[in-house]
């Protein structure tokens, strides 16, 4: 479990990738030496887990899935990625839930500055509209952030000076790859909602949520 507070950026310096897996190596000085080998790390959003480090690298398997679900098979060496180590009991919840679980692939469709402040938006894949809200957070290549926009399938952020110059965000253009993670919350109540026979798209409202005491 993550929070979409990201720690550090990392370096890509070797990526293999086929079509039934491969694995990724990544630069970073600064968490390599925290790391264990089996443990769990976040990368652009995505859980991996540790199976090689040294003082400054470290290695994760990628499996077929991962690759058909997230940015990673249109990556290259030497790109920015943003890295966040699991959460631990005691420690601040800065963002929201994140499990690292991608749910798609979305792609900048804006990226413009506003004062010392910046503007993302991205275009999500169709099936994953109906988890987003007004307000809502989402987490976009592992950031947590809160929607400010959403129409005609585009998601847009307000994006403080912060995390632009923290984040890989700085190095985004139109139509880069974007790993989404979606609200845990509202993927658990379309489920629930199915196994009781129902039909989220058709009755799911604000009414019926709070007579189900969410």
């Amino acid at each position: 479990m993550f929070t979409g507070i990201v720690e550090q950026q990392g370096v890509i310096t070797a990526l293999e990738s086929g079509q039934e897996g491969g694995r990724l190596r990544v630069r970073t000085a600064e968490l390599a030496p925290q790391l264990a080998i089996s443990a769990s790390i976040a990368v652009n959003g995505c859980c991996l887990t540790v199976v090689e480090k040294s003082a400054h690298e470290f290695s994760a398997d990628l499996s077929g899935e991962t690759l058909r679900r997230t940015s990673f098979g249109e990556l290259l060496e030497g790109a920015a990625v943003n890295l966040e180590r699991p959460l631990t009991a005691g420690k601040e919840l800065g963002g929201h839930f994140v499990q690292g679980h991608v749910d798609g692939v979305a792609r900048v469709t804006r990226l413009t500055r506003e004062g010392p402040n910046w503007w993302l938006a991205v275009r999500l894949p169709e099936d994953l509209g109906r988890y987003v809200a007004m307000k809502g957070s989402i987490s976009l290549d592992g950031i947590s952030l809160t929607v400010a926009g959403w129409k005609d399938g585009i998601v847009e952020t307000a994006i403080i000076p912060y995390t632009y110059e923290h984040t890989n965000i700085r190095r985004m253009a139109l139509g880069d790859a974007v790993n989404v993670e979606c609200d845990i919350l509202a993927k658990y109540i379309e489920r629930l909602l199915e196994a009781r026979g129902e039909s989220p798209a058709a009755r799911l409202t604000v009414g019926r949520l709070v007579e189900e005491g969410f």
